[in-house]
């Protein structure tokens, strides 16, 4: 890389630095938003008549479960709509070989997810046992499947105008 090109990613200005990177970015910070079950950091990252439609794409025609239309519907959705986390317990949403392409200030990413929920162990009030060795606990994949979005440069920064969740498997949100 020359020094022109790493200059670019290392600016200030958010405009001058690559969008095929700033893009990927504005996903590592919705996985973490929806991690920490945080409506504001989620809801920032939306332009604000966005919307996210999540569907079940089973063994035929894709089964709409729900459709958010605003920013802070959208941030509202992650503390309401997500499990909270148990004691000793995290959920870690993945996304995987991304797929970014861009048009000027439009934007479209595509990629794979899982997320998983991590589960400590308690350590017991006389300690660990002599054979135990490494984390204490369990790490089990939950969900997967599809996230494709398309987002809109505004300004210095990249925004979710679309978000479309394709899950692989049946998935229940909580009842009202």
């Amino acid at each position: 890389m020359t020094a022109a090109q790493i200059s670019a990613h290392t600016t200030a200005d958010p405009a001058a630095q690559d969008p095929y990177r700033l893009i990927p970015e504005v996903f590592a910070h919705y996985v973490r938003a929806a991690d920490h079950r945080d409506p504001q950091r989620m809801s920032a990252l939306f332009a604000p008549e966005a919307t996210v439609r999540i569907y079940y794409r089973g063994a035929g025609e894709p089964e709409l479960l729900a459709e958010l239309t605003g920013a802070a519907t959208i941030g509202a959705a992650v503390a309401a709509g997500m499990a909270p986390h148990p004691p000793l317990g995290w959920s870690h949403h993945t996304l995987l070989n991304p797929i970014v392409t861009v048009e000027g200030d439009q934007g479209a990413f595509d990629a794979q997810f899982i997320v998983y929920n991590a589960h400590g162990l308690a350590r017991p009030a006389e300690g660990w046992p002599p054979t135990a060795f490494g984390a204490q606990g369990t790490i089990v994949p939950i969900e997967c499947g599809y996230a494709r979005a398309q987002l809109q440069r505004e300004r210095t920064r990249w925004l979710i105008t679309e978000l479309v969740i394709e899950h692989d498997l049946p998935y229940a949100f909580p009842a009202p």
